[in-house]
């Protein structure tokens, strides 16, 4: 390899400052800064004359490892063109880290394009060199090397962020900040924070995704790609992220709206990259995901979250030329077939009714023609609504009046009493099981039969076995019991003064409505398992 030398020949090249900084440089100091790249090949050129600058590109926060990059990409578009024949940088590495891409360039692409290529630290001139000496492919495959080992200890440290709870992206979410204390911790930002709040709260009562945008656009509030922008905040390169200059939009209000980072949990390693040398991001299996409950503090409540993702789930579709989402979408069901009932209104002279019918035909399975007027429908679940509330008041000041010592050991009767009916029918299975041994082998059951009921005794038994364990849990909990009790009434209770029905209160406390008639309607509350097993407690204390 011979040291680069002043060249003495006519010939005038054009030549372009490459300059490449990837976020591991930025850590590593000031030898790889773009000021320092700069200098060094402004230095060189000072001594070289017949190299005349017509450009300078920089590609600042991309791997090397990659050749795909913005800066790098119109130099190469500039030689094919013609307007420059020749690429100066600080060093190798500069230009590229990948071994085989890197020898591509230097041995065909840059050959046949007629561009002289200079890499000043490595004494590197394709003019006096092929580009093909064995100094130049060890230096290529060092840095491919080196960048291997980057990534592998990058993803090391990430990983073990990520496992202890630590926030490790560039770009908290709309709602969020970085501490200044602490990068790896998010802290709430306020102004934002309420605005997430009053999303989730237009939500529960019934708007529409699309209106809620509508909504805050005619209030000024900025999308989250525009208030990151005006007020200096970090933007995402990759991933979702709102068009420049974009309002709130519909799509922007449900991805809040379905992101679990608001309740205080923290979810990381969704998306990733195959490896070092692939840059095509990926999203990973949820059971891969990092999960880190409490890593934050909450925006909103766990409890309200999941409720949102119940109404989302029961928003089949929106109202025509109407905001808000019908109030039964969802929840009305068949007593027959079980299908959804659909609404639709009913002119009748002036005035316009609306019912709740099944649209499946006896052809499909489906014996009702029952048509619920919504009037009377929501009446009907109004006053339900009210006398479960009522019910839910005086069970709880039942509750808080009991002896808490006399609570815990009733509920433990309860429980053991359960724990031992299941035990005797442990006892009978595995009495049927042995019996079953003993035909098999005498004959009188054949080897088909007895797989099958074999199988079915297994079931049984399992079921048996991991109801225990779960009551079993009860009983270690009992002691907490009153309180776990008073946190699933409080959410009824929040309720108590509701005079009008509204999509929030039907979606929040009431799992389903079954229409069996026009006179029988069964209304399946939230909690049902709870309230009863409450009604019983409280029975057998008293």
């Amino acid at each position: 390899m011979q040291k680069i030398k002043s060249s003495k020949t006519a010939v005038k090249y054009k030549a372009i400052k490459y300059i490449c900084l990837s976020v591991t440089d930025e850590k590593s100091g000031e030898s790889d800064s773009i000021a320092n790249q700069r200098r060094i090949i402004d230095d060189f050129l000072k001594k070289h004359p017949e190299i005349e600058i017509v450009g300078e590109k920089i590609d600042d926060g991309w791997s090397g490892i990659i050749f795909d990059r913005p800066a790098f990409n119109e130099m190469i578009d500039e030689f094919k063109e013609g307007s420059a024949n020749c690429c100066v940088t600080k060093d190798l590495s500069r230009f590229g880290r990948e071994y085989i891409e890197t020898g591509r360039y230097l041995r065909y692409i840059f050959p046949n394009l007629g561009v002289r290529f200079i890499a000043i630290n490595d004494n590197i001139d394709t003019l006096t060199d092929s580009g093909d000496d064995l100094i130049v492919s060890i230096k290529t495959v060092i840095n491919d090397a080196y960048s291997q080992d980057i990534s592998l200890k990058t993803r090391s440290a990430l990983a073990a962020k990520r496992a202890n709870g630590e926030y490790v992206g560039a770009c908290p979410i709309y709602g969020y900040k970085k501490s200044d204390h602490s990068h790896n911790l998010l802290v709430i930002d306020e102004y934002t924070a309420e605005i997430v709040r009053e999303i989730f709260r237009m939500k529960m009562e019934g708007l529409s995704a699309y209106r809620i945008a509508d909504t805050l656009n005619e209030q000024g509030v900025l999308s989250p790609h525009r208030y990151k922008k005006e007020n200096g905040l970090p933007i995402p390169k990759h991933g979702y992220s709102d068009k420049e200059n974009a309002k709130l939009s519909a799509s922007t209000i449900l991805r809040i709206l379905k992101d679990e980072t608001y309740t205080g949990t923290l979810i990381q390693g969704i998306r990733e990259t195959p490896n070092y040398k692939i840059k095509e991001v990926v999203t990973k299996p949820s059971s891969e995901w990092v999960r880190t409950e409490n890593a934050h503090e909450a925006i909103i409540t766990k409890r309200t979250f999941d409720f949102t993702q119940n109404i989302l789930k029961l928003d089949t579709r929106t109202a025509p030329n109407s905001d808000k989402v019908h109030i039964f979408s969802g929840i009305l069901i068949c007593g027959s077939c079980g299908n959804h009932m659909t609404r639709k209104s009913v002119p009748h002279k002036e005035v316009k009714y609306q019912y709740y019918y099944c649209r499946t035909t006896k052809k499909h399975g489906c014996d009702g023609l029952v048509m619920q007027r919504e009037e009377v429908l929501t009446d009907f679940i109004l006053r339900s609504m009210k006398s479960h509330i009522s019910n839910i008041i005086s069970l709880k000041n039942a509750i808080l009046n009991l002896d808490a010592d006399e609570m815990t050991g009733q509920l433990k009767k309860h429980i053991t009493a359960k724990i031992n009916e299941n035990k005797r029918q442990l006892e009978i299975i595995r009495g049927y099981d042995a019996s079953l041994d003993k035909n098999l082998l005498s004959g009188n059951i054949m080897k088909a039969e007895y797989k099958l009921l074999k199988d079915n005794y297994m079931k049984d038994a399992d079921i048996h076995i991991a109801d225990n364990e779960r009551l079993q849990l009860e009983i270690n909990n009992s002691s907490s019991y009153k309180h776990e009790q008073m946190a699933w009434m409080e959410h009824f209770i929040d309720f108590s003064d509701i005079n009008e029905l509204d999509r929030r209160a039907v979606v929040s406390l009431i799992h389903h409505i079954k229409v069996k008639s026009k006179t029988k309607i069964e209304v399946v509350f939230h909690y049902q398992p709870e309230y009863e097993a409450a009604l019983l407690l409280i029975g057998s204390v008293k």
